[in-house]
């Protein structure tokens, strides 16, 4: 029976997951940190969800006061934590469909490519909505669908190691999910080649009364 929500595949992965992304992941993280820098301020809370070990907590976590980075795999975290030594930085088990911090707690959130892994992204997104400052930005990078051979390829190995992809989005689709969650998209970029496209996105969380 295939799981709800990918979280065996996570645990049994997360040993390897920093040194895959240290091999073939380094030039995308460091790009989607250069997108996301010029934003942050050393006066900023922010929250990242779905950390996995540590791809981006780490390089842009000495920008601002408090970096909160959280995963809903044990094991993901175990594996982030063995690397840190910032007070800036603090890694703790979350599930972002059901966060235990209190309105208006962070300036920033940050989610990097599990939107669409997610089986409902919605409950996520109005979780963020709800402890954002107003004001407040969404970062949500996040792998689209692609066309190409090698992208059917790359998802059907994904599939049968156990991996489910829930949601299908382009570039297009992505961004408008976003805004219907009651966010302003303020940025949106495709980075990464036809192999694994990922559409970078920037949103600003929307006004009730705009809503």
């Amino acid at each position: 029976m295939m799981e709800k929500d990918n979280k065996r595949f996570w645990q049994r992965f997360a040993k390897l997951y920093g040194p895959v992304m240290e091999k073939s992941g380094a030039k995308l993280y460091r790009d989607i940190c250069e997108r996301i820098s010029p934003y942050l301020k050393r006066e900023m809370n922010v929250l990242e969800l779905a950390c996995g070990t540590g791809q981006l907590s780490y390089p842009l976590a000495s920008r601002v006061r408090l970096w909160e980075a959280t995963d809903f795999s044990p094991a993901m975290i175990t594996e982030a934590k063995k690397k840190n030594n910032s007070s800036r930085l603090h890694f703790s088990v979350q599930d972002a469909t059901a966060l235990p911090y209190a309105p208006g707690s962070f300036d920033a959130v940050v989610i990097s490519n599990a939107l669409h892994i997610m089986p409902y992204p919605e409950k996520a997104l109005s979780e963020i909505r709800r402890i954002l400052k107003p004001g407040g930005v969404l970062f949500a990078p996040t792998f689209v669908h692609g066309e190409s051979t090698g992208f059917r390829l790359r998802v059907k190995l994904m599939e049968l190691a156990g991996f489910h992809t829930y949601h299908k989005w382009n570039a297009e689709e992505f961004a408008a999910f976003i805004a219907a969650a009651g966010f302003e998209v303020i940025h949106q970029e495709t980075l990464g080649g036809s192999v694994a496209p990922l559409c970078y996105l920037a949103a600003g969380k929307k006004r009730a009364d705009k809503m």
